[in-house]
């Protein structure tokens, strides 16, 4: 087995000094993000008549929401936190 043999299988690295731009990540917004995500919930908590998931999912919304809120500043995850802790109190007393 000659020494070329041992690294056939393997990728070749790029140039570390290479004058060609890197390849670029893609920037995620968390903030912008986790707000879609979590006004979404709050709209569909607030067109439902009764709880919208089942059981499971509304616990697991109850956890994750307010830790998705953490990307927010604070004063605008307190309220919504609070806005969906109202709705699920509601959907769940609908029932």
């Amino acid at each position: 087995m000659s020494k070329s043999d041992l690294f056939e299988d393997f990728a070749p690295q790029g140039d570390l000094f290479s004058n060609e731009p890197a390849q670029q990540r893609k920037v995620v917004d968390f903030p912008s993000e986790a707000r879609a995500r979590l006004l979404k919930l709050l709209t569909e908590a607030r067109a439902a008549a009764t709880l919208p998931w089942s059981e499971r999912d509304a616990r697991k919304w109850e956890i994750l929401f307010p830790q998705m809120a953490e990307w927010l500043p604070d004063d605008e995850a307190n309220q919504l936190c609070f806005e969906f802790a109202q709705e699920l109190e509601r959907l769940r007393n609908a029932a």
